[in-house]
């Protein structure tokens, strides 16, 4: 990759990737860039994002107070009796999709949806931090959604292994479907809706989406469906900033999600417990650090998580997640965001292009059970939009897609850069291994003899989105550059 001079932005898609550059090259600083290419994923990446999504925006550097911004799904009002006219409640529809060596059952319909916070979440950016019109960050996706997309191998992949979730409503499969097929690689996706909705965004900012008519569109097409979310759910949203986890890994500073969300929480634990041990770690260090993490993930710790100082007290007791983008401006500020629809519900709103997300049916975010969250509770994400600080400045930005293997992909690609040294492409791209369920998942060139006879060791036969998808950015003396991750399509793109 050529040097950059005005930034460089990774993400998981070549257009997604080009529209945060060219927002780089015509002034903008990193928190626009993140902007400009959050909106063109939801048209070139509407699997994993959109505006029926959530997420959360890490922003640091360049003189800067370090600020997460959080608009991930909420969980919404769960109605005891079904409403008047209505008759039922909708039950979650289990799908099960295969990743060749893995396979996972999510849930999706109407009983699936909370609370999106995307619309919100560019707004409140765009006001915090931006530097150039909404209208000119969102005029290429609104071209994008109306135009169509032709879908790379990447997206098609998705979409092959979503197909269930893609035709189990006639409005989703019109999009995904229109000719009787899954739409294969090369094949043109268009959404002229969503086109219309981004331009609405884009002009009348997010009122629209949480008190005006496409909420009540959202709703109303929900009830009728037996969905449970509602107009105060909606009227009630709002983004809202927090201070991101702050610790440190050797010499540098870690900054990352923090409660409610877990994820940041869980990175934070396993950097902790390496941050004793040898550097560089081993590989059954590593693995057991996620392990470490992963036990304690228990209903305490789920509650907890609402809890004022929650943080402070985890740690301190035992120490004595999609799709991502990051940016590095030239300027050294430093943008990392992730965004999920979840899979998507297969709920599409007439006239709204708007595929609502699923999360309320994720059991990765529902350890204890579905539908037990208050209405109003941010879900626990997951999702840990990551900035590496050294000497004060911004050296890695980084985040992740990939459900609860977002943590352990960002923990290994830190370690790499950090520990080994590696420089940002090739940490991305090294062999991972992920802990779950008492089950060690790896992928092939690691040498796993010194993890058999304690865990169950499953191999892939290759690189797989399975094991998320970081795309990341890096100072390194003065120079900038970025990877994408292979996993999931990603590129980055130099300015």
């Amino acid at each position: 990759m050529s040097a950059a001079e005005k930034g460089v932005v990774a993400a998981g898609h070549p257009l997604t990737a080009e529209a945060g550059a060219r927002v780089l090259r015509e002034g903008g600083n990193a928190v626009d860039a993140v902007v400009g290419a959050m909106l063109v994923s939801f048209a070139a990446e509407p699997l994993l994002t959109g505006l029926g999504a959530g997420g959360y925006m890490l922003v640091a550097g360049a003189g800067r107070e370090p600020a997460l911004l959080d608009f991930f799904v909420q969980a919404p009002t769960r109605r005891v009796e079904a409403d008047a006219g209505v008759g039922f409640i909708a039950e979650l529809e289990a799908i099960d999709v295969s990743f060749g060596d893995a396979a996972q059952v999510f849930h999706i319909g109407p009983a699936s949806c909370g609370v999106y916070g995307t619309p919100a979440g560019v707004c409140e950016a765009v006001r915090r931090w931006g530097t150039v019109p909404l209208e000119d960050l969102a005029g290429p996706a609104v071209r994008l959604a109306r135009d169509g997309v032709a879908l790379n191998a990447g997206q098609a992949y998705v979409a092959k292994i979503l197909g269930d979730l893609l035709t189990s409503t006639p409005e989703c499969a019109a999009l995904w479907a229109p000719a009787g097929h899954i739409l294969r690689e090369g094949e043109t996706l268009t959404n002229p809706e969503l086109g219309e909705a981004l331009l609405r965004l884009a002009s009348g900012g997010a009122e629209p989406f949480y008190h005006g008519d496409i909420a009540a569109a959202v709703v109303d097409w929900l009830h009728a469906r037996g969905g449970s979310l509602c107009r105060e759910d909606l009227a009630d949203y709002s983004a809202v900033e927090r201070e991101p986890v702050k610790l440190r890994y050797r010499d540098r500073e870690i900054l990352t999600n923090p409660p409610p969300s877990a994820g940041g929480t869980l990175l934070a634990y396993a950097l902790a417990l390496l941050d004793r041990g040898p550097r560089p770690p081993s590989l059954l260090g590593v693995v057991e650090a996620m392990v470490a993490a992963q036990s304690e993930r228990t209903p305490e710790f789920v509650e907890g998580l609402e809890e004022e100082g929650f943080l402070e007290r985890f740690l301190a007791t035992r120490l004595g997640s999609t799709t991502h983008i990051s940016a590095i401006d030239g300027e050294g500020c430093a943008c990392s965001a992730t965004c999920t629809n979840g899979e998507g519900s297969g709920v599409v709103v007439p006239g709204t292009g708007i595929h609502l997300n699923n999360v309320m049916g994720e059991a990765d975010l529902n350890p204890l059970g579905f539908h037990l969250h208050p209405a109003g509770r941010r879900m626990p994400s997951m999702m840990a939009p990551s900035i590496v600080m050294s000497d004060g400045e911004v050296e890695l930005v980084l985040g992740s897609a990939g459900s609860n293997r977002i943590r352990s992909a960002i923990l290994q690609t830190i370690v790499g850069v950090v520990d080994g040294g590696l420089p940002v492409r090739e940490a991305v791209q090294a062999p991972r291994v992920h802990f779950e369920d008492g089950v060690v998942f790896a992928e092939p060139g690691i040498e796993l003899r010194e993890l058999e006879g304690r865990w169950r060791v499953v191999r892939f036969s290759a690189l797989n989105l399975f094991f998320g998808g970081v795309q990341a950015a890096e100072r390194r003396h003065g120079i900038l550059s970025g990877a994408g991750d292979p996993r999931r399509g990603g590129v980055a793109v130099s300015a």
